[in-house]
């Protein structure tokens, strides 16, 4: 079982302004592997909430895998890809470019995400879009690879075929 955290970013959704449709989309399409949500939160669009949710997650062991949803994008308070990689491990590159090169087959828009990937401690981080549509699309791609990197991450037997 695989244990998920979703963070979704959003100053309307903090106010209770926004339903969030996007987290529900990660909490049920996680299901798929397996997941269990076990901490769900929705931050405005500041960095240091965003970080501080991700760092409290990790460190503490509660999740395998964090999902954000929201804020990848350029307008001005879209600050996701900034607190995440101020707190990361380790980058994960090739998972981010899988997400975009998914996205870009159904949209030119996709090339604006500066959605980030990677570790901290014991958890995989990954950023998705706002959009729940986006959302789908990128987490359908990386699903597959995600209990096996999780058991790399935390040092697990695996398969590695």
């Amino acid at each position: 079982m695989l244990r998920v955290a979703v963070l979704t970013v959003s100053d309307k959704g903090s106010r209770g302004e926004r339903e969030d449709e996007s987290g529900r989309v990660i909490r049920e399409t996680v299901s798929a592997i397996k997941g269990e949500v076990v901490a769900y939160r929705i931050v405005p669009d500041e960095k240091d909430q965003i970080a501080q949710a991700l760092v409290e997650w990790a460190d503490s062991g509660l999740a395998d895998l964090i999902v954000t949803t929201g804020g990848t994008g350029i307008a001005p308070r879209d600050v996701t890809p900034e607190a995440t990689r101020a707190i990361l491990d380790r980058e994960l590159p090739g998972v981010a470019e899988a997400m975009r090169a998914e996205s870009l087959k159904k949209t030119p828009r996709a090339m604006l995400s500066r959605a980030l990937a990677g570790t901290r401690r014991g958890a995989i981080i990954l950023n998705l879009p706002g959009s729940p549509r986006a959302v789908r699309e990128c987490l359908d791609v990386v699903l597959p690879i995600l209990p096996h990197a999780v058991e790399m991450l935390q040092g697990r037997p695996s398969d590695h075929s």
